[in-house]
């Protein structure tokens, strides 16, 4: 189940950008400034060859989601993923809401992830070699790295914010809100809009530092979602619920968090599709009971 949810918003993310991506390469190459495994270039790929790579994420993300020769297409794709989205960040500037989604994939990419739910499975299926290891450790160990990974993610931004200079002052609601308004200003000098909910709360120092406090909180306290499910899940919850107000009031979009597939890792995913087949049992036997019995 992760492996279709994260590689679906991979392949989603790489397909709706992939106009302005591919155009990147024609850009002047002084704005090239490589970042992460891209460093080992000198020089911007040429136009083509970044199509090409282009286009062989997305058919190995279609592979991916699909499980279809996983032991190749898995790393393949966490590979190939890696490097679009590194050349991506050494053009301009660095986008760190990308981050997350490439580690998810490199986990995933390499980790028995289509032993269930995919055509390798359904081919073992046919020839009457089922997976008989289906709790092994491998499983588990996965799910927990992605969640491990996540939690850090989190927690090194909140010691980022101890780090600077403004430190601990976040949690007053005065270094919070200086920042929201000068994102707002920012906005509107470039001709977009800002969040129209700001304004309203800006006189309002107390949210400020309920919200300050909140990410203290959210991003500090990640360890601690580590420690077991309960904690994990509401800590889940929670940092879902404040990117939402992060678009609300700033109007800055973390895709990956707000649509919730990031914290996946943190709820039982396999249950789903026994769920939809408790379901879609229930639908049936309502419909043949509604279903007038023929004479």
């Amino acid at each position: 189940m992760l492996r279709i949810l994260i590689g679906m918003f991979a392949f989603c993310l790489v397909a709706g950008n992939y106009f302005m991506w591919s155009a990147i390469g024609y850009t002047s190459p002084d704005l090239f400034k490589p970042v992460g495994v891209v460093s080992i270039l000198c020089q911007p790929l040429a136009p083509v060859v970044n199509q090409v790579l282009l286009i062989g994420t997305l058919l190995l993300g279609v592979l991916f989601i699909l499980g279809w020769r996983y032991q190749i297409t898995g790393p393949a794709f966490a590979a190939f993923l890696l490097w679009v989205i590194s050349y991506r960040l050494s053009w301009s500037m660095i986008y760190h809401s990308m981050h997350l989604i490439v580690l998810h994939i490199l986990v995933l990419g390499f980790s028995p992830a289509a032993d269930a739910l995919s055509l390798d499975a359904h081919r073992r299926s046919l020839a009457g070699a089922g997976q008989e290891a289906s709790r092994a450790w491998q499983y588990g160990f996965a799910i927990r790295l992605i969640c491990a990974v996540t939690a850090c993610a989190y927690f090194v931004t909140g010691i980022a914010k101890v780090a600077s200079p403004l430190g601990w002052s976040w949690a007053t609601g005065q270094s919070i809100r200086s920042q929201v308004a000068a994102d707002a200003i920012r906005k509107e000098l470039l001709g977009t809009s800002g969040a129209r909910l700001f304004y309203r709360v800006y006189n309002h120092v107390w949210l400020f530092m309920i919200m300050g406090l909140l990410t203290f909180v959210v991003e500090l306290g990640a360890p601690l979602a580590l420690l077991n499910k309960r904690l994990g899940r509401l800590w889940a919850a929670t940092a879902y619920l404040m990117h939402w107000g992060i678009l609300f009031i700033m109007a800055i979009e973390f895709r990956y968090h707000l649509s919730g597939i990031l914290y996946a890792s943190f709820f039982d995913m396999e249950r789903v599709p026994v769920w939809l087949n408790a379901l879609r049992a229930r639908l049936a036997a309502r419909l043949v009971r509604a279903t007038p019995a023929k004479a």
